[in-house]
Parts: C-alpha cells; structure tokens; sequence
C-alpha cells in the first residue's frame, strides 16, 4: 500500500472513530431522555455516515473483525433517539457492549495502519538519507 494511501486511511478511520463517539454520546442522550428534534437529524446523518463510510473502509482494507454484520446490526438496532430511550435499560446496556466491542476492534484497526504508516515513513526517512 501506498504512503499516501495509508495516510488517507489513516484519517478516514480517525474521522469515522469520531462518528462512533457520536453514536454512543446519542446512546447516553436516549438514557438521559435529553434530546429534541435537531439531535434526532443529527443521529440520522451520523448513522448515515457510518454506514457509507462502512462501505468504503471494507473496500479499502481486508477487515475480518469487526464484522460487517455486527457493525449493521448496532445501527439498525438504533432507528432513533426516541426508540432508545423507550428501551429498557438492560437492552440499552446490551447495544453499548456491543458498540464497545466493534469500537475497540475498530481501534485495533487503526492502531495497524498507524504501524504502517510509521514503517513508510521510516523507510522514506532512510532511503533519503542514503540517496546521493
């Protein structure tokens, strides 16, 4: 792969992790029953998000966890704020561990091309170096 690639990545993944915040900061909103309608079309953009960017992610890299089922399951199970904070608290507190635990995979992720990326960048630092 690529420098440039890996670099692109790199922040595509950061900036799709930002939107996993997002989801869970929503979950803790429908716990709370703080929410109107601006934070209900924001939770659908943010879903949206997610899963295109989905798409693109697993056309970019070979991902085996999380699966991409598991990762759509979280989501459809959330249809809005409103339906979560209808849910008990044992089925919010289900959905959370399963966003943990495709967000901790996720980060895992990440943490893979970061090494990548430290790799490209040393072997451009040291053929630089030695190049006359």
């Amino acid at each position: 792969m690529s420098d440039g690639k890996v670099d692109e990545l790199v922040r595509q993944m950061e900036n799709y992790l930002e939107c996993w915040k997002q989801f869970n900061q929503y979950l803790n909103q429908a716990r709370s029953k703080t929410f109107g309608p601006e934070d209900e079309a924001h939770f659908l953009e943010v879903k949206s998000l997610l899963t295109q960017e989905l798409e693109l992610l697993f056309a970019a890299i070979e991902v085996e966890n999380p699966k991409k089922e598991e990762i759509l399951a979280v989501i459809s199970d959330a249809p809005s704020i409103r339906y979560l904070s209808e849910q008990s608290e044992m089925s919010l507190r289900s959905l959370e561990n399963q966003w943990h635990k495709i967000y901790i995979a996720w980060q895992s992720l990440l943490g893979q091309l970061k090494v990548q990326q430290r790799q490209a960048g040393k072997k451009g630092l040291f053929s630089g170096m030695f190049k006359k």
